[in-house]
């Protein structure tokens, strides 16, 4: 990027071919939400001034940015946020950055939970607490329990709690799965969970954006993938109220195995759902 002077549609399409050149996914998106962070205003905005020219200190905001993206680090760590299920949530490295397949269980929470009344929520390895904090957000009777291991990540959900305004119906535990999550009297009516579920051999074949940048204790399920997903499911259906639900994560080709163990762990009325792209994303159960 030379000193001559560049217009904000010059910029972008710049960004745009570099990014196509290095095999981006989505290089005009990136291209417009990077110049549009740099510059302090929305991707209308770019559009609205497509031919204003950039001062040297916009220019070098951008391409500081491009540098990070050129190194495949994951544009929502870059602006620090992403949309999950119509609110945005604070990222970093400490965190899966929240993606759209996730909603589909957020959606089902929400099906299984009244609009009104009570309900206890536990998010079990919560990262982000984006499905968790969803579905405070949407239940205002909810309260929910935010579980990570992580305590970098802990402090990422904090940060989205108080955001979003509900603190003061969330608690926070740092624990390796349910160790040190007290259960309710009564037990939880929905244990909700999008554990690391990836075969460690397929870690290695994940695009450099995730392999390189996301935290590989988020991802790595173990030689199967299930390493976690076991001693969760033998675990919350002791934790649940009779007729609670347990919704699980988990990756392509992986529900059918998930069905079997929530079957063999003593859930019934199990069932899978699928995500928008039809793939089956998220097995359920009920505690009998």
């Amino acid at each position: 990027m030379s000193a001559e002077i560049w217009t904000i549609q010059q910029l972008l399409t710049w960004c745009t071919e570099d990014f196509r050149k290095r095999g981006l996914d989505s290089p005009r998106l990136d291209a417009e939400l990077l110049v549009a962070h740099a510059l302090g205003v929305d991707r209308v905005r770019l559009y609205l001034d497509f031919e204003r020219p950039l001062v040297a200190a916009e220019r070098a905001a951008v391409r500081a940015l491009v540098e990070r993206r050129r190194k495949r680090e994951p544009v929502a760590y870059i602006l620090g946020e992403r949309a999950f299920y119509g609110r945005m949530f604070h990222v970093g490295p400490a965190v899966l950055v929240p993606r759209p397949d996730s909603e589909t269980l957020v959606e089902r929470a929400l099906e299984i939970l009244p609009k009104d009344g009570t309900a206890r929520v536990v998010d079990v390895g919560t990262g982000s607490g984006c499905l968790g904090l969803t579905i405070a957000a949407e239940r205002p009777g909810a309260h929910v329990t935010l579980v990570d291991i992580s305590e970098d990540a802990l402090r990422v959900a904090r940060q989205n709690a108080e955001r979003l305004g509900v603190m003061d119906r969330v608690t926070l535990l740092r624990s390796d799965l349910f160790a040190a999550v007290p259960v309710p009297e009564g037990g939880f009516d929905l244990i909700v969970s999008n554990p690391p579920y990836i075969p460690s051999v397929d870690v290695e074949t994940l695009m450099p954006d995730v392999r390189q940048h996301e935290p590989r204790l988020a991802l790595d399920g173990g030689r199967d993938g299930f390493d976690c997903v076991r001693p969760l499911v033998a675990a919350a259906r002791g934790r649940l109220r009779a007729g609670g639900a347990v919704l699980i994560e988990l990756g392509v080709g992986q529900s059918e195995a998930g069905l079997r163990l929530l079957t063999d762990a003593g859930f019934v009325d199990v069932a899978v759902h699928r995500d928008l792209g039809r793939v089956p994303r998220v097995i359920e159960g009920r505690a009998g």
